[in-house]
């Protein structure tokens, strides 16, 4: 069975795909950048990812914005959850994950607009430095962007914990909507 573009009730198609390994990957970037920042301080290595940290961010956030715009186009013919309490879980999670997606980037770019400084994505400005400094904009930020990027992480770990637990408890193929073949329905 060929992978088609839009997804369907048994798999998710190349575009949900590319965009869920692609922002993987960007996340991975950002976490690990985070993470040396916090393990070596300020060091070249980590300037080097810290420099591509509000890009990055900001591309994330445009991905997921098109990402849940893709995802509800596709609502109705995308894999079902299960159904009872693991199928709310998922439901909810896949929201948590969704929300934090969105709002960690956007509490960066409104803390880097109420500063002055604006944002730029790979050195091209998209946002404009606030006329004057708005306070409760860098303040919102800077209580906000971390902690909740910090919260988004263990969601995702915790996304990864259950597609090991599908895996390898269950022995269902609900990693294979994703990443694997596309299920045939004898499956």
């Amino acid at each position: 069975m060929a992978l088609g573009w839009r997804d369907t009730g048994l798999h998710y198609g190349k575009i949900t795909r590319a965009l869920h390994w692609a922002m993987a990957l960007l996340f991975l970037w950002q976490f690990f950048g985070m993470g040396l920042r916090l393990l070596l301080g300020r060091t070249q290595l980590v300037s080097f990812f810290v420099g591509t940290h509000a890009s990055i961010g900001t591309l994330l956030m445009t991905l997921a914005l098109i990402r849940a715009l893709w995802g509800l186009s596709n609502l109705r013919n995308r894999p079902a959850h299960e159904g009872g309490l693991v199928g709310t879980a998922a439901r909810l999670g896949h929201l948590g994950l969704y929300t934090l997606m969105l709002i960690v980037p956007l509490l960066a770019l409104l803390r880097a607009y109420g500063s002055q400084r604006g944002a730029a994505i790979f050195g091209v400005p998209v946002i404009p430095g606030a006329p004057e400094k708005i306070d409760w904009l860098v303040n919102a930020g800077n209580a906000a962007h971390g902690l909740l990027a910090w919260c988004l992480l263990a969601m995702v770990v915790g996304h990864i914990g259950m597609v090991i637990i599908h895996r390898t408890i269950w022995k269902d193929n609900v990693l294979n909507r994703m990443a694997g073949r596309p299920l045939v329905a004898a499956e």
